[in-house]
């Protein structure tokens, strides 16, 4: 099978990582066409998976964006979906991993006559999207997509709720690689003494900083736990929300917290600080499609609270294997931090469930292969490949 995959971002996020996952066993006959480059660019480099950057110009429509703002990037789409069309020939269908690679590969399937695959990872509702980009989402799908994959049930549930078809969309959760997420425990302690966190008890916020994601919310929690614990802020800025990062330092000043929060920025090495932490947290404010560090964290063996909302929901089942919260409460997030701190016995048992039974429902070979018994009955049966 000899798929084209697209993706619009230059920059590793939780779409771009599932992509690799789904990319690896096609490597020898595949592609990935990114819209921008970066990073991301070299982490599929580096699993050996093909790549092109077919464009230098960064497409300047973005989710909250109208209509307006949409016609004024087509002169930087035309060439794109020109190269995108004549490359889309050489392959048995278009893979479109992002919103803006459905546009651009919707076109290119009309052209080529190449079957279209959208992986929808995001939740198509009001709070992370313009009504415009949420139509032209839905029409591309609808008129153009012969499979839409959505990542949770949440997602599924958005897509139809915004007129999406129900008859060609399937869920299929992410897939993680578990021995990705084995760290020793002479490793997790030599971690936690370059951090000069040795007798603390850390909480751990993975994401990238944005105001849905809620960093805000868990440093006001901190200051209602006692002082060993410290919070560690893993990632950054990606879409321009440095003032959103501004505002986070401005705040751990006011409150007094300069000595327990600590910024990592982007790290690759997730897994290592994951097993580190003694709770992973997340605090999104908006439902989230997914949840890939609430996955990771139970992969790590690490206990995780998560906000009530999204995909979250049909991850965590509290006090089975993790924690809920109400989005935006501080004060029940503060409740779920001391009381890890004060039960570490039962806390350990119920991410030692978590561990087991995340690592069976997500296994990345299980996964890989339910997305290609899609693609095989749903595409490839009414378009067979023409090689």
């Amino acid at each position: 099978m000899k798929i084209f995959f697209l993706d619009q971002s230059g920059k590793p996020g939780g779409a771009e990582l599932c992509l690799i996952d789904i990319a690896k066993p096609y490597r020898s006959s595949s592609k990935v066409g990114l819209f921008a480059d970066g990073t991301f660019r070299i982490l599929l480099e580096q699993n050996d998976i093909p790549v092109e950057v077919l464009t230098t110009s960064a497409i300047q429509v973005r989710k909250e964006s109208g209509l307006l703002q949409g016609l004024g990037s087509l002169g930087q789409l035309i060439p794109l979906i020109v190269k995108v069309t004549k490359t889309a020939f050489h392959y048995d269908l278009i893979y479109a991993n992002t919103q803006k690679a459905l546009v651009v590969g919707a076109i290119a399937s009309f052209f080529s006559g190449r079957p279209l695959v959208y992986h929808l990872h995001d939740i198509l509702s009001p709070e992370h999207f313009s009504s415009t980009n949420r139509r032209i989402a839905v029409i591309s799908a609808n008129r153009f997509a012969s499979l839409v994959i959505a990542n949770s049930q949440a997602s599924k549930l958005a897509f139809i709720e915004a007129g999406g078809r129900a008859e060609i969309t399937e869920v299929v959760y992410n897939g993680f690689d578990v021995k990705n997420h084995q760290t020793s425990e002479l490793d997790i302690q030599g971690l936690r003494q370059g951090l000069k966190l040795e007798d603390k008890f850390i909480v751990g916020h993975f994401s990238r900083l944005a105001p849905w994601k809620g960093q805000h919310i868990l440093i006001e929690a901190l200051t209602k736990c006692p002082k060993n614990v410290e919070v560690i802020l893993v990632g950054d800025a990606l879409f321009g929300e440095e003032d959103y990062v501004e505002s986070l330092h401005k705040q751990v000043v006011e409150l007094g917290l300069e000595d327990r929060v600590k910024f990592l920025g982007f790290r690759s090495d997730i897994p290592r600080l994951m097993s580190a932490c003694d709770l992973v947290a997340h605090t999104s404010t908006a439902a989230e499609p997914f949840g890939r560090v609430i996955v990771e964290a139970m992969l790590c063996g690490t206990p995780v609270v998560a906000t009530a909302s999204g995909g979250a929901m049909e991850l965590v089942e509290a006090g089975v294997n993790g924690f809920l919260v109400t989005p935006g409460k501080v004060e029940e997030l503060a409740i779920v931090i001391n009381t890890c701190l004060k039960e570490p016995e039962n806390i350990a048992n119920l991410a030692n469930n978590a561990q087991i039974s995340a690592s069976q429902r997500f296994d990345v070979t299980a996964i890989n292969q339910q997305i290609s018994l899609y693609i095989n009955e749903k595409v490839l049966k009414s378009h067979p490949p023409t090689s």
